[in-house]
Order: C-alpha cells, then sequence, then structure tokens
C-alpha cells in the first residue's frame, strides 16, 4: 500500500501553499495525497448543540478551499481529506507515522499565524518519523525551476539545486536516502554540504591548519558519498567542504536553491525533544522550502 504525502492545513495562506507544493510531489512521486485539519472540538455527547455549527462550518471550509483547487489543478493525484477531532500536534504526528512525507505551511521567525508561529509546527517536527516539509506563503511552482533564457521565470526549465546539510561523524543514511531519491526524481543537481569550524590557535599555525581540516574534511566526504555516487551515477553531485556556521553557510547556498535538507537527530534531551540548532534556524529563515528528515 502507497503510503500519501500528508498536509496539515489551518486556512492560513502557508498551509495553502504547502497543500500546492505537496500536490505537485504527490504527482511526481505517484503517490496519493491526503489533507487534513485537526480541530479538537466537544465530546461526542456534545455534537448537536447549536453553538458547534459555525466553528464546523469553519473546518469544512478549511478542507475544500483547499481541495477544489487542487483537484482542479492536479486531476491526476488521488485527493482525500479528513477532519480529526484531536490536538492538531497529536494529530499531525500520528498521521506522519503513516506518511511518506508530511508538508506543513511555515511563516518567517516574526511572522504571526500559522503552524510555525507557535507550538504546533515545533512540536510536530520534533516528534514527527517521518520527514517534514516547511513551504513559505507566497511560494510558486515556478519558483523550483531555474530562470529562463531571458531570466524570467519559467515551469519547463530544470530544477533548481537540492541542497543538504551533512555532518560525516554522524549517521546520515536516511539524510542521504531523503535528498538523493528527490533530486533525482527532480532531475536536479544535488549540493552536499559540510561546513568545518577551526578551532581558535595561533596566527603563525592557522593556514596550514585551515588546509590539513579541509583536506580531513573532503577525504571524509568522498568516503561517505562514494557508495551514493555508484547507486546514482547519472545525478550531478557538487561535495562542498566550507568554513563558517552551518546554518549560515546553508542559507546562504541556498539562495537560488529548490529545496534545503538538514537533518534532526531522534534523541530525547532532558528538556524533551527538539530539532537542534541548525534545523531550528534554517526552518524559520530559509526563503526555499525545508525538509526536516529524523535519522539516529
Amino acid at each position: 500500500m502507497l503510503r500519501p504525502i500528508v498536509v496539515g492545513l489551518d486556512g492560513s495562506p502557508e498551509s495553502l501553499a504547502a497543500a500546492d507544493w505537496a500536490a505537485g510531489e504527490a504527482l511526481l512521486r505517484g503517490l496519493p495525497l491526503r489533507l487534513i485539519h485537526a480541530w479538537e472540538g466537544l465530546p461526542p455527547d456534545a455534537a448537536d448543540l447549536p453553538e458547534l455549527e459555525v466553528p464546523r462550518h469553519w473546518a469544512r471550509r478549511i478542507l475544500r478551499s483547499a481541495m477544489d483547487p487542487l483537484a482542479e489543478k492536479y486531476p491526476q493525484v488521488r485527493l482525500s481529506g479528513d477532519q480529526i477531532a484531536r490536538p492538531a500536534a497529536d494529530a499531525l504526528v500520528t498521521a506522519s507515522a503513516e506518511s511518506e512525507l508530511l508538508v506543513l505551511g511555515s511563516r518567517a521567525f516574526s511572522g504571526f499565524g500559522g503552524f510555525m508561529a507557535g507550538s504546533v509546527a515545533s512540536a510536530t517536527v520534533a516528534h514527527a518519523v517521518r520527514p517534514v516539509v516547511l513551504v513559505r506563503a507566497g511560494r510558486k511552482t515556478e519558483d523550483e525551476h531555474q530562470p529562463d533564457a531571458e531570466g524570467g521565470p519559467s515551469v519547463v526549465t530544470p530544477y533548481r539545486a537540492v541542497v543538504v546539510g551533512l555532518d560525516p561523524a554522524h549517521s546520515c543514511e536516511e539524510l542521504l536516502a531523503f535528498a538523493f531519491e528527490t533530486a533525482a526524481l527532480h532531475a536536479a543537481p544535488l549540493r552536499v554540504l559540510y561546513t568545518l569550524q577551526l578551532p581558535y590557535m595561533p596566527l603563525a599555525a592557522e593556514a596550514k591548519a585551515r588546509r590539513t581540516l579541509r583536506e580531513t574534511a573532503t577525504r571524509r566526504l568522498d568516503q561517505v558519498l562514494g557508495p551514493w555516487r555508484e547507486k546514482y551515477p547519472a545525478l550531478e553531485l557538487e561535495a562542498l567542504a566550507e568554513e563558517g556556521r552551518p546554518a549560515q553557510r546553508l542559507l546562504d547556498i541556498t539562495q537560488d536553491a529548490g529545496l534545503l535538507v538538514v537533518g534532526r537527530r531522534i534523541r530525547t534531551a532532558v528538556l524533551g525533544t527538539h530539532t537542534g540548532p541548525v534545523a531550528h534556524a534554517v526552518v524559520h529563515h530559509a526563503r526555499c522550502p525545508v525538509a526536516v528528515v529524523p535519522h539516529e
């Protein structure tokens, strides 16, 4: 049975943009698309109360406002919609376990409203066991493609690059599997970034240390990526070992990217599960969609 791509809807422009992105991905991957709107509501014995009719109306409208245009734009995609009477974060995490991807709307760090403005998306990303993709409002299909010969937007030019942030010191099979598969499906170039941070040292030793660090990092990348090069020989692959802060370097090289892929280590911290500083930063600040992939 095919796992669907699941979209969480909250009525915001961001979630509608997420639904459109997800529909395009469902078409490309040959997967069904499931839209869900979580509304905790009241117990079943209160279901006939007149005062619930208005919230029920708005809940149905949230689903229909996404489903109708998607059905018209993507008639080949098998589409379904569900209203779930559970807290949003719980419903989304549960749905993600049965999905290929979970897709949510995302706002900039200073925004208000939408999933990413509060605890719902943070909890969902931190606890989901499958990849979660976050999409901003205003995203258009042509944003995923390179400009045409005149520099204008296009939907027929090649896809923009997929970028993945990598730390070879940790297990990253799930992360690389998602990045390579996605790039291959889109026939897009793949950039793999390993960010180096040079410790403080005397100026006289810095140049030699920098050269040694870069050479070691390049060898590590080659070792990790070797089997993936063999598995995807036709994929255009660029491996980068660069100095800097990981989140900032990822943001720099994704200015013209179609998708940024980052990992989230599956672990329970003292204060609870979290996404990690790099994933947290790029989710809020990257302009392109961001995929957060859980891994050991």
